[in-house]
């Protein structure tokens, strides 16, 4: 009886994640390979949060999802194209403390917009 408050408790957690943070709403379609995919697309979006939150727990990062998005949400970079040799090159560009501390955690070359 315990057990099945637990998965409740589980399945609403994911409904407030998907509806808040995810900010997933309700889409009325009527043709079922547009339900599926968006069904596919929530489900999609919701594991990779999950993901995100279980790496800043293994991590020791100190960072909900939600505060690792949004600093996450301000990160830039360029891609650059040379003509000559089709070869792309892209650069992502951290300014600010937290940036830098979570591209360092997670192990993701960057370089610095003066640099």
């Amino acid at each position: 009886m315990i057990e099945n408050y637990k998965h409740l408790w589980t399945i609403e957690k994911a409904f407030r994640i998907s509806k808040s943070d995810l900010q997933i709403r309700p889409i009325y379609h009527r043709l079922k390979r547009r339900i599926e995919a968006h069904i596919c697309i929530a489900f999609a979006a919701y594991k990779i949060y999950k993901e995100l939150e279980r790496l800043l727990k293994e991590k020791d990062i100190n960072l909900s999802p939600e505060k690792a998005i949004d600093i996450l949400k301000t990160i830039y970079g360029i891609s650059i194209l040379n003509s000559n040799t089709k070869e792309s090159k892209t650069m992502i560009f951290a300014k600010k403390e937290e940036q830098i501390q979570l591209l360092k955690s997670f192990q993701i070359d960057f370089g610095s917009p003066s640099g």
